[in-house]
């Protein structure tokens, strides 16, 4: 039976705290014995909100070892792995303190601040011989899970273009209004775009170049509203925007559309369309599980087999902040075109 001590429960840790429960329900074999959190508050149920995720629902904590320091927790919990929900910022001192102590570690994305936090959380990981995963959740997602598998076989040919998109509300519920500095979030570019970004990553390797034209909305953000085009050596087009500034009643969305040289994949409004060039459109039948649930079970599955984490690999997540980092330098120039080291 696996231990796992969980880190932060702000709207994203509640869903990790969610699947935890399912699982155990499941009869799968891991037990989430610790919650750790700065603010006690949450522990009575006092939640804010996130443009996912319900704050209304209850837990009961009182089965769970209840921490506001997670030195604490480390200190005192017999656990086999952490999983971390915490702020951005915070990723790279957690997993490495995790590491060092002998845990696995579960880690939302993005994967940390800076793609030099990414190395020294690598490095840790490979030092302490654990395992280390970032929950990339459109790895998992059932409608990406199959434009993945249409890119890899090729049943449609080669990729000519593909265009991703996601938006929302300003993000102003956080813990001290971290996702509002750009020095602990990234802005919009780094804590939401990053999803796509890391889906052209996963789809189509590292491209050679980034051109990216963006705009800071809120003072002290970082980029609000973020589009680039990614320059792969065989010409394709690629695409991504971002913007978490539409507000009122438009709610959130995200969205793709991929071209290949026999037909094309569309993902909008929830439902995933394929539309072949010489034949009629159809709807896939897809997994119902949660991308969320399945990334945690699939780590989960990693440590008791003892079996590489090769969906999300964290050179591959680190490779992902070094895209973002390139993007964030050429929007700084104005979209002149910046190469991906």
């Amino acid at each position: 039976m696996l231990k796992v001590g969980l880190v932060g429960i702000g709207f994203m840790g509640r869903t990790h705290l969610e699947n935890y429960i399912k699982l155990e329900q499941e009869g799968y074999p891991v037990k989430l014995v610790a919650i750790c959190d700065v603010d006690p508050q949450k522990f009575e149920g006092k939640f804010v909100g996130g443009n996912i995720g319900d704050t209304s629902k209850q837990y009961d904590f009182s089965k769970y070892n209840l921490y506001t320091s997670y030195d604490e927790m480390l200190e005192k919990e017999k656990l086999d792995f952490v999983d971390i929900a915490l702020p951005t910022y915070l990723h790279a001192e957690a997993t490495i303190k995790a590491l060092n102590k002998g845990l696995h570690v579960f880690c939302e994305k993005p994967m940390a601040r800076t793609s030099e936090e990414c190395a020294k959380m690598i490095e840790a990981a490979k030092a302490n011989n654990k395992k280390l995963m970032i929950g990339q959740c459109l790895r998992f997602w059932p409608e990406y899970e199959v434009l993945k598998e249409y890119v890899d076989s090729g049943k449609f040919g080669k990729v000519t273009g593909a265009y991703f998109f996601r938006g929302g509300g300003t993000p102003i519920w956080s813990h001290e209004n971290w996702l509002l500095i750009n020095e602990k979030s990234g802005g919009a570019l780094l804590d939401q775009h990053i999803h796509d970004v890391d889906t052209i990553n996963w789809l189509f390797g590292k491209p050679e170049k980034v051109s990216t034209s963006a705009v800071n909305v809120i003072p002290g953000s970082g980029y609000d509203i973020v589009s680039t085009n990614y320059i792969y050596p065989d010409g394709k087009v690629i695409n991504a925007q971002d913007d978490w500034t539409l507000n009122g009643d438009f709610g959130f969305e995200m969205l793709f559309r991929v071209n290949f040289e026999k037909g094309s994949l569309i993902y909008k409004d929830g439902k995933l369309t394929i539309y072949p060039n010489d034949g009629k459109a159809f709807v896939p039948e897809v997994s119902t599980e949660s991308a969320y649930y399945k990334e945690i079970k699939y780590f989960i599955d990693c440590l008791i087999n003892d079996k590489p984490v090769e969906i999300v690999p964290p050179e591959s997540t680190m490779e992902t902040i070094k895209i973002a980092e390139a993007e964030v330098e050429s929007a700084d120039k104005k979209g002149v075109p910046v190469e991906v080291k």
